[in-house]
């Protein structure tokens, strides 16, 4: 089966993160969640039609005011392909930072079918809904701020279908979380891997290609064709744990990003 391309996976990334406070303007999407991640508090050039440098001058100067009332700074998502050259000239010019480069990696259903014929993992606990246990582990690893912005980071997990997965250490306690996403309309029924959290003290100890490996066996079960995850370039020991996994690289981006008011959180 062909490969789903880089343009549906950027499609299906916007719909299995939502942000819940969403506007388009000339091709971009302006996302705000309170600060609470990048993703969702980044603009998608989803297109970038033919204009002239004033044009797209005009479009960032409506994007500032857009994010000045939300008292949010102003956040690109940028992939790194053609597309982007008119757009990171102007940013370039703007004094937009670099920062948090990321790849986009893909598994296509010859190699999915490969865990086939795996025994389903009896250690490790699926639900429909985040659990407060999977919260409060992903949280604490991934995630920054108060009750309220896990409320907000909540709604997010939540506003597509999505399975997660929980694995116990030898004592009982949460040890590691994943989160396999599943947007409707996604073509080829693709499913997104997010929210791999491991605690800090129970690393390297098998648990996430345990949580792994359980999601992508639930997947195949249910249908799914293939699956795409997202992992800093900088995170060696991930990137390794996906390779291992049939996982390659279809693309890259990063976050360019103007003066910043506040930090926000991972992921």
């Amino acid at each position: 089966m062909a490969r789903i391309g880089l343009f549906d996976i950027e499609s299906a990334m916007d719909a299995a993160w939502p942000a819940p406070d969403r506007d388009e303007s000339g091709g971009w999407v302006l996302r705000a969640a309170g600060g609470v991640t990048q993703r969702a508090n980044s603009i998608w050039p989803r297109s970038e039609p033919a204009g002239t440098h004033h044009d797209r001058m005009a479009k960032l100067r409506d994007a500032r005011g857009w994010y000045r009332r939300r008292r949010l700074p102003v956040i690109f998502q940028v992939f790194d392909d053609s597309r982007s050259a008119a757009l990171n000239a102007v940013l370039d010019e703007e004094g937009f930072t670099r920062q948090s480069e990321t790849l986009i990696l893909v598994r296509d259903a010859s190699a999915a079918a490969a865990s086939a014929g795996e025994a389903p993992d009896a250690g490790v606990e699926l639900s429909a809904e985040p659990s407060a246990e999977w919260l409060q582990l992903w949280w604490s690893v991934d995630g920054r701020g108060g009750e309220e912005s896990l409320a907000t980071a909540r709604g997010i997990l939540e506003g597509c279908r999505s399975l997660y997965a929980l694995v116990r250490d030898d004592d009982g306690v949460p040890a590691a979380v994943g989160r396999l996403a599943v947007p409707s309309g996604t073509e080829r029924r693709q499913g997104g891997l997010y929210a791999m959290a491991t605690r800090q003290d129970a690393r390297r100890r098998g648990y996430a290609t345990r949580i792994l490996r359980s999601l992508l066996r639930q997947g195949d079960a249910n249908g799914l064709s293939g699956y795409w995850l997202l992992v800093t370039a900088a995170n060696a020991g991930a990137r390794e744990l996906y390779a291992r996994s049939g996982f390659t690289e279809a693309g890259r981006y990063c976050y360019r990003q103007e003066r910043p008011r506040r930090h926000l959180t991972g992921c």
